[in-house]
Order: C-alpha cells, then structure tokens, then sequence
C-alpha cells in the first residue's frame, strides 16, 4: 500500500510456452522458498518466502514469517488517511523483504477480490491498494475481509538467474506451499514446517549443505 494507491510491479508470472531444459532453471512461482543454515544475510535468516512470481528475466516474493512487532497498523493506517476499526492493532504487519520497504501489499485467499487483485494460485492473489486495507482493517469497509491474509511491508526480488544460482549455493530449498503455513508462520514457526514438508529438521542440516559465501555479500 502507497499513499499514491501504488501497485508494486508484478510481471513475468511463469510461463508454459517456453519451458526451460535446464532443471536449475525451473521457475518456481507459486512455491515455497526456504532459507537454509548457511544464510549469510540476516534479512534473510529462517526466512520463508512465498514466490509470487520467477521466470528467466527475476523472481520476486513476500517473506511470510518475519513479524514487523514495531510497527503498529493503526498508524499506519492513519498515514494513509484511513480510520482503523476498533482492534485493528490485533492484525500484525509482516516484513516482506528488503525492495521497495515504503510499500506494502496484502497476500490473501481468493474469497477476497478486487480489479487490482493479482491471482498468484488458484485460491491466493496479492491486492496492493489503498482500498484493501479500507476492507481488512478500516472502520468503514466495502467489502467483507478475505478469509485469510497477511500484510506485507517490502518484497524480494532477485535479477536474471539470481535466484537459481543462490538455490546452487545451497543457500535456498523449496517446497511446495500450504495455507496453514503461509498465514499461520508468525505464530506457529513456519520454517522448520516448511522443512518438515521436505522430511528434514533444522538437526539434520549439516555444515555439506553451506557453501562458502562471503557474509557482507548480500542476497537481494
């Protein structure tokens, strides 16, 4: 969200017509991304990052597990000329990532659209207006709330072939996605439930699967 009713770019969403034959290069919209032990950037620690979108030109993606605790929505609200319904502090901000951080957007369930809804799955999208927080956590909505959502301040965003060489580096896995992870996280430790979905613990990881990397080189 943006005083300007900005929509953060979202482009390139995978595509079908040209698959790659390379497997390093599968796009992985729409899956899990999982910060492994080796992590050298803090931003990213125990980080899992929904993939909204990945083809050969970039990747971008909201970390879902990374509360904001200093930042209170009813203030940011009021930034925004908007007037929080009683309550709406119970509704956490999340870190999104470290691109664009005067940002924001809600990730959602698809119960929830608008014209400036963007479908990333076939029941999760990304809304990234003014009017979407009007509905979530205003006094006066238009529409009813989605079922589920997170609000994100920030996004992760990688260049051509940023992202596959990181996965090379054994600084990333992957899996596939899971509602109760994706709005849950916060609260119920959605990195070593993202790593469960794959069968490893966070004991299991051993020291093979860090390659060396300078600590001030930054992933984003």
């Amino acid at each position: 969200m943006h005083p300007g009713n900005h929509i953060p770019r979202i482009i390139g969403m995978a595509r079908n017509d040209h698959p790659s034959s390379d497997p390093a290069r599968d796009f992985l919209t729409g899956q899990l991304l999982i910060a492994m032990p080796n992590m050298g950037d803090s931003r990213f620690e125990r980080s899992v990052i929904y993939i909204c979108a990945h083809d050969e030109d970039h990747a971008m993606g909201v970390i879902i597990n990374k509360r904001l605790d200093d930042v209170v929505l009813s203030e940011l609200l009021k930034q925004l000329e908007i007037e929080p319904r009683d309550g709406a502090d119970a509704t956490p901000v999340f870190f999104g990532g470290p691109v664009q951080t005067g940002r924001g957007a809600v990730l959602h369930t698809l119960d929830y659209q608008i014209d400036a809804t963007v479908e990333l799955a076939p029941d999760l999208g990304m809304t990234a207006t003014r009017d979407a927080l009007i509905d979530i956590a205003g006094k006066e909505p238009k529409k009813s709330p989605p079922r589920a959502f997170i609000l994100t301040i920030g996004h992760a965003g990688w260049g051509p072939g940023q992202l596959e060489q990181e996965i090379a580096m054994n600084a990333w896995v992957h899996c596939a996605p899971e509602e109760a992870i994706i709005f849950e996280g916060a609260e119920s430790d959605a990195w070593s439930r993202a790593l469960a979905k794959l069968g490893v613990t966070s004991a299991m990881l051993s020291p093979e699967w860090a390659q060396a990397r300078r600590d001030d080189q930054p992933l984003n």
